[in-house]
């Protein structure tokens, strides 16, 4: 009779973990949905859709990319990473929110100058794919173990170094603008006992848009009809010279930056995340967005810090539901929100992206030259920085494969001392 009791699974491939309690329904949902999980999720998601999304209207203007091409990238990127989220949410009962990787994204920028969107999507669904292998073969972990984090960080901080200082150079383009943003988040960012309940960013966001509404700067032509999203299928072009330039920083950008980032804040809050089916669910995820031109899939950390942060650990995974609703809304009203933000003036969103980097921008400078592995993430750094193309290839991929070289060169007792 004892095995009447025994929970019964359909097998999982290769390596993928099993949850260890049976999936969440609609009644243990409703049953365990709290007003503070509900708080958390409005919390994450308007910070989701605040920096992070001027992040991806920075990089889509610059890079040439149309209104509807962005507002489709956008639904990519909330509504179809949205049902992940709530799958494996509810499968897993963890709050396991899929967003988009911030430095793929800024990774990109570079790219557009001289590829096509075709070639680029391309490079996405290559990453999706190396991605889903390496979650089905179990072989993630030692893959996010292949580059030292100082090196990787590097790259990342020269990536980040443009948001930085264009958020500088806003305040020469309106300071008008760009100081009342840049006041209200340094002020909310010391009351930290206010900025719980008004997130520094949704305070600087907020003031933008009523500064820029009452200059005049702010004034969209709204059109209801065309509200409702519309994704456009974007036919991909396999270039090698794109496989060979975004790829791997992008593969290393989900798994070990953003993904390794989302499995740290998890696991100080007590949860399990199931590493090897997060990195397949990245790879089918950004293989799917791709086609509509969104950017690849990752386990975010700062929402998921933020719905672990509080609540009884065993109902936060509602939390990650409700962010997922909230998404899914967003993403169906993508070329609403996308004209919106596009009214805004350019020194908007480039304070609101530039400020929503600071901290990561700090502590991507941290990781990269506090300790061992220094001299490889300079190297690293400034190769990204200088922007420069080899072989059409450009300075991201450069920087992280010279840097590596370097510090393999000149820093063997940092590997010796790393090794496990």
């Amino acid at each position: 009779m004892a095995d009447a009791h025994l929970i019964v699974r359909p097998p999982l491939p290769m390596h993928l973990e099993h949850p260890h309690d049976p999936p969440a329904g609609l009644g243990a949902l409703l049953k365990d949905v709290s007003g503070t999980s509900v708080g958390n999720a409005l919390v994450g998601f308007v910070f989701a859709a605040s920096g992070p999304v001027a992040i991806i209207l920075a990089v889509g203007t610059r890079g040439g990319l149309t209104e509807i091409e962005i507002a489709s990238w956008l639904f990519g990127a909330f509504f179809l990473n949205s049902l992940i989220t709530i799958a494996f949410s509810l499968a897993y009962r963890q709050p396991l929110v899929f967003f988009w990787t911030i430095p793929g994204t800024v990774l990109v920028g570079p790219a557009l100058a001289h590829l096509t969107f075709p070639e680029v999507v391309g490079a996405f669904i290559v990453t999706g794919a190396l991605m889903l292998v390496l979650g089905l073969t179990g072989l993630v972990r030692r893959s996010m173990q292949a580059v030292p984090m100082p090196i990787v960080m590097g790259m990342v901080a020269g990536v980040f170094l443009q948001f930085g200082l264009d958020w500088v150079r806003a305040f020469e383009q309106k300071f008008w603008i760009a100081a009342p943003m840049t006041l209200v988040f340094l002020a909310l960012t010391r009351a930290r006992r206010v900025a719980l309940a008004v997130p520094p960013l949704i305070g600087s966001l907020a003031v933008g848009i009523a500064v820029s509404a009452w200059t005049g700067d702010f004034a969209p032509a709204v059109d209801f009809g065309s509200a409702l999203a519309a994704p456009q299928i974007v036919v991909p072009d396999f270039s090698w010279q794109a496989i060979a330039e975004l790829v791997v920083p992008l593969a290393i950008t989900v798994l070990v930056v953003q993904n390794g980032q989302g499995f740290a804040v998890l696991t100080a809050a007590g949860h399990e995340p199931p590493i090897n089916s997060i990195a397949a669910a990245c790879g089918a995820g950004s293989i799917v967005a791709a086609f509509v031109g969104a950017v690849s899939t990752c386990l975010t950390g700062p929402v998921n810090a933020i719905l672990s942060a509080s609540g009884e650990r065993e109902r936060q995974y509602t939390g990650a539901v409700m962010v997922a609703v909230f998404a899914l809304a967003f993403g169906l009203f993508s070329p609403l929100f996308t004209r919106l933000l596009l009214a805004a003036p350019a020194a908007f969103i480039a304070t609101l992206a530039g400020l929503a980097m600071l901290k990561v921008l700090q502590t991507a400078f941290a990781t990269a030259f506090q300790g061992r592995f220094g001299f490889g993430a300079l190297v690293t750094f400034l190769i990204t920085v200088s922007g420069v193309s080899v072989i059409n290839i450009g300075a991201p991929f450069w920087g992280l494969v010279i840097g590596y070289a370097a510090s393999r060169l000149l820093e063997p007792k940092d590997f010796r001392d790393a090794a496990p």
